[in-house]
């Protein structure tokens, strides 16, 4: 029998909530519903939720843009203070100071950029952001609890025992539809095949 996770206000406590998966989009809407700051990664929308049930309410912030764009681009700028983005100018100052061409950003310096934004942290500059890309720095990093899914599809079409169903697809998302609304581990396994057989087996070749 399928285990049904329970409505978010229903859920007494943060240990009970992080039983269960929950998608970035839910845990936004579940913010926005409690009139609790909305927007942010995976992690920290999840962190804001924890204060939540500690009795702390995170509030919604108000984000300012910088305008301002700046000609001349130096490893001393502040993030905030020279029109940083992730653009063509950016990349190719980042592929000149590296070598690195064609100059790609990172996950980590995603989530750092994010970080900064979130705290007005108008110390942080370019030469940090550059210390992100080389791994010098753990000032922010990339939630890939968020691939999860992605991982669990690739652990299934990698399992031999795939090869016998027509929509690998469709078999890998009603498994994980389970596993995800359980308490189980956010992970593929064999025996997820026959503890969920009566969903899937129409689907046999």
């Amino acid at each position: 029998m399928r285990e049904s996770r329970p409505n978010f206000k229903n859920i007494q406590s943060f240990e009970e909530f992080k039983r269960y998966y929950w998608y970035r989009d839910e845990l936004s809407q579940i913010c926005k519903s409690l009139g609790l700051e909305y927007r942010g990664t995976k992690q920290e929308l999840n962190k804001i939720i924890e204060q939540y049930f500690k009795g702390n309410r995170v509030e919604k912030s108000k984000r300012k843009r910088s305008k301002k764009q700046t000609e001349v681009i130096t490893l001393n700028m502040p993030l905030l203070e020279c029109g940083f983005s992730f653009n063509k100018k950016f990349r190719d100052y980042f592929s000149t100071v590296t070598g690195v061409n064609p100059f790609k950003f990172n996950a980590d310096m995603a989530a750092a950029w994010r970080k900064v934004q979130k705290e007005n942290n108008k110390k942080f500059k370019i030469k940090d952001m550059l210390k992100i890309y080389f791994g010098e720095s753990d000032y922010a990093k990339y939630d890939y609890s968020a691939c999860e899914w992605n991982q669990f599809l690739k652990d299934f079409c990698l399992d031999e025992c795939s090869a016998k169903y027509s929509n690998k697809l469709k078999v890998a998302s009603l498994l994980w539809q389970e596993v995800r609304v359980s308490r189980k581990e956010k992970v593929y396994s064999k025996e997820l095949l026959i503890e969920y057989a009566h969903l899937i087996e129409v689907y046999k070749k």
